[in-house]
């Protein structure tokens, strides 16, 4: 599950001018224009058979996390893993919504369910080749699963180790070798996992870097992602940890053997450590090697918006899309007098969402938000808004609210927040929502914590403050990882809770474990929807807006596009000629 994941904290444009945003066209890939795809392409005349050569510049402020494809998770390598590392399945390579699929990759299809949906098929393609020449097989696919469990290993996503029958104390391949018993690989082309309980989701979970094949003879514990073995388009010539790692072609890879990645550049360097200004400056101006720069952990700040509307130029090479990330109010329904309806109803109606989105950026970067899944079909957005505000709040109507709840003259409450974030979570959107309270009679009483001592009280159910401002994303395109954690009763830990309604609802508990047995993801989306609309009417949540993404690229880039399932543009699909 994600909350606020690091790479994906926005940059605050506080006070600025919105600019207005213009999409380029061009042909990609996958074909058609990219106003179609939702995304946006830079440098036209984009041709997939004459793109391959040149050097692809990526200029981030991050090192990526690790280099072993057990380590990673979703949002840690921003987009660079995919260069090396292929999976059984991966996300469809385009722009907008079209982005949101989960396609193919090491294997022929998505997976094929059996015993509802608590057991899933895979076949690997014919072909396949490691960097060093050697066959991929079942195995390394299993392996490379197995060793995810060991604790040497932390840092990769979580689910396997719940979803996998009898596996959760498996200790990984250094302590059992015998493995996971719940994964079989009957021949070195078919692998099949059984889980405790249905996930119509494991395909997206398939995407995972857990499950690219590892060569157990190449296996060299902590140290493996010194020289990790890929099975993708590149392979590392070097690496200096927070400093540059340089990809060249991976000699056993062809889009023969991979439909997926174009991996148009013949080369790719990545430069670490830099500041967020800079990175932008340089793209901006493109000089000598910027001219082939991108970034994949670097939205547009205040002065480059401020510049954008002021030259046309510059706005068409800006790649814009939405991940689903919500920032929202979270209220403890344990605390008074949170436990009474009528009072989170009432301060549903209090908040001024433009107040908050200007203060984030403005609506260049910030969408109002009235429900609780973002707005993208993959999720099941259903539209709502049972507790109509306005752009502007509505304090007459919380006022109401609050006299039938027995506070005529007004009432004082405490709100949660990140003191040291500029983002969705911090001071900025506290101050504003304060202000609109203040129209309703509501006094609140600002409480800002820095981050670990925020996330520390937030989690533990039993020191949770009674209203909060959170963020939450998800790791793949669907309602499960969106609504599960928040709403799921049976997803409350001591520590590490992000169920901060603590809310437990068998009926609900039981509708996550029905939805999780569809393996339609267009039938699963439409019964989040659904169960979102319900959940919505409680008011356990004020949803505030939802986040855009802006990113910039070089004079000499093509084909930049950016998805609804990362917010940032596909460096497999990038070319520079």
């Amino acid at each position: 599950m994600r909350h606020v994941p690091p790479l994906l904290i926005r940059a605050a444009a506080i006070g600025v001018a919105v600019a207005t945003l213009s999409v380029a066209t061009a042909c990609g890939s996958g074909g058609g224009d990219d106003n179609a795809r939702g995304g946006s392409a830079g440098g036209g005349g984009f041709d997939p058979a004459k793109c391959q050569g040149g050097t692809l510049s990526v200029l981030n402020q991050k090192d990526i996390t690790h280099l072993d494809p057990a380590r990673l998770y979703t949002s840690g390598g921003g987009n660079i893993p995919s260069l090396l590392f292929r999976t059984l399945t991966t996300r469809n390579r385009a722009g907008g919504a079209a982005g949101a699929k989960v396609v193919p990759d090491l294997a022929t299809n998505t997976g094929v369910a059996s015993d509802d949906a608590k057991t899933w098929t895979y076949t690997l393609r014919d072909n396949l080749k490691f960097s060093d020449g050697s066959k991929i097989t079942s195995k390394d696919v299993k392996y490379g699963i197995e060793r995810s469990f060991a604790p040497e290993l932390p840092g990769g996503a979580p689910y396997l180790r719940d979803w996998l029958a009898g596996a959760a104390n498996y200790q990984g391949v250094y302590k059992d070798p015998a493995g996971i018993k719940a994964i079989e690989t009957p021949d070195d082309k078919t692998i099949v996992f059984h889980l405790r309980k249905p996930e119509g989701d494991f395909p997206f979970l398939a995407t995972a870097t857990q499950f690219a094949p590892v060569p157990k003879a190449k296996d060299t514990g902590v140290k493996y992602e010194n020289k990790p073995v890929s099975s993708g388009p590149y392979q590392v010539e070097s690496y200096q940890k927070n400093k540059k790692l340089v990809l060249t072609r991976n000699p056993h890879w062809s889009r023969s053997v991979d439909k997926n990645r174009l991996a148009c550049p013949e080369r790719v360097e990545v430069t670490s450590g830099l500041d967020a200004a800079v990175i932008n400056q340089r793209i901006f101006t493109g000089a000598g090697k910027d001219a082939n720069a991108v970034t994949t952990d670097t939205d547009l700040g205040p002065s480059e918006l401020a510049r954008l509307g002021n030259d046309p130029e510059l706005d068409k090479r800006v790649a814009k899309g939405h991940f689903p990330f919500l920032y929202y109010i979270a209220f403890n329904p344990k605390q008074k007098p949170f436990d009474d309806p009528k009072v989170r109803q009432a301060i549903s109606y209090a908040v001024s969402r433009t107040s908050v989105i200007n203060a984030v950026g403005g609506t260049a970067l910030a969408d109002p938000a009235t429900t609780f899944l973002p707005a993208q079909k993959s999720m099941g957005y259903q539209k709502y808004d049972y507790f109509p505000a306005g752009k502007a709040g509505d304090p007459a109507k919380a006022k109401q609210l609050l006299a039938q709840a027995g506070h005529p003259n007004g009432l004082t409450v405490p709100l949660t927040y990140v003191s040291d974030s500029k983002d969705g979570t911090g001071p900025g959107a506290a101050t504003a929502i304060q202000d609109a309270l203040k129209k309703a009679g509501i006094t609140v009483k600002p409480q800002g914590l820095e981050t670990d001592a925020f996330y520390e009280q937030t989690g533990d159910p039993k020191k949770e403050p009674g209203m909060m401002l959170f963020g939450w994303g998800a790791d793949w395109p669907s309602g499960f990882p969106f609504l599960q954690p928040i709403f799921d009763g049976r997803q409350i830990p001591p520590q590490g809770n992000y169920n901060l309604a603590q809310y437990d609802d068998p009926k609900v508990n039981a509708e996550f474990d029905e939805i999780a047995k569809i393996t339609d993801p267009a039938q699963a989306a439409k019964r989040y929807g659904q169960l979102d609309a319900q959940l919505g009417k409680q008011a356990l949540t004020v949803p505030l807006y939802t986040t855009k993404d802006l990113v910039m690229y070089g004079k000499n880039v093509k084909n930049a596009f950016v998805s609804d399932w990362t917010g940032r543009y596909d460096v497999t699909m990038l070319s520079v000629k």
